[in-house]
């Protein structure tokens, strides 16, 4: 009851400060989730599912919201692409990134393989998200193709995250005007299950890195030639 409390008063809060703003946190976060790396700390899904629920219940426009979320995404990995084309070197040395050389491995290897397909796939990742289009930039693909592909990923994840908080909180308002407890139950399956995802994903991955670092005990990935 104690995660759906908490859930319920951040959407409560949110619902109470003006749509301009609420509109320019979000926008906020997803641009700086790339072009600040911010998405090391919070992811932007996040940020826009929230807004999502909050659009259900009237108080930001959905569409409006959409197309906000999609412009800020672009826009913002746009400048991590600038940042890893002009100080691509020091983006590897950054400690965030350095702790993470098994995923920076795997995702050199893929944009090197695959391109503007692992641009747009990587949209969908949070560690990815983050450090793609920084990577992108670094690795000598041509802006066009990564805009190309980087749009691509922008609207689908926009698009799909916004509707999924607008149809999840039209849900919960409906189970909340039957059944107050069913819907602070769903709240805590929801937010489980988030925070679930997150603690094997986190195992998962610090198996991986020490896996890594085993078999390269020279260390960090490379700037690519």
């Amino acid at each position: 009851m104690v995660l759906a409390s908490v859930v319920s008063f951040i959407i409560t809060k949110i619902q109470h400060l003006p749509g301009g703003l609420v509109y320019g946190l979000v926008a906020l976060l997803v641009f700086g989730e790339a072009a600040l790396f911010i998405g090391f700390v919070l992811p932007g899904e996040t940020s826009v599912i929230v807004a999502g629920v909050v659009a259900s219940r009237g108080h930001v426009n959905i569409g409006v919201l959409i197309a906000l979320v999609i412009l800020a995404a672009v826009i913002g990995d746009s400048v991590g692409y600038e940042v890893g084309k002009r100080y691509g070197d020091k983006l590897l040395e950054l400690p965030m990134i350095r702790k993470r050389q098994a995923s920076l491995h795997r995702a050199l290897e893929g944009l090197a393989e695959r391109g503007p397909l692992y641009v747009f796939l990587g949209r969908f990742t949070a560690f990815l998200r983050a450090v793609m289009p920084g990577l992108a930039g670094l690795s000598g693909m041509r802006y066009r193709r990564f805009l190309i592909a980087n749009a691509l990923g922008g609207i689908a994840w926009g698009t799909s995250y916004s509707l999924l908080g607008y149809y999840a909180g039209g849900a919960l308002t409906t189970i909340e005007t039957y059944s107050t407890w069913v819907g602070a139950a769903l709240l805590i399956v929801i937010v489980g299950g988030f925070l679930a995802m997150h603690l094997l994903r986190r195992r998962r991955d610090l198996a991986v890195e020490a896996t890594w670092e085993a078999e390269h005990p020279e260390g960090s990935a490379q700037r690519p030639e």
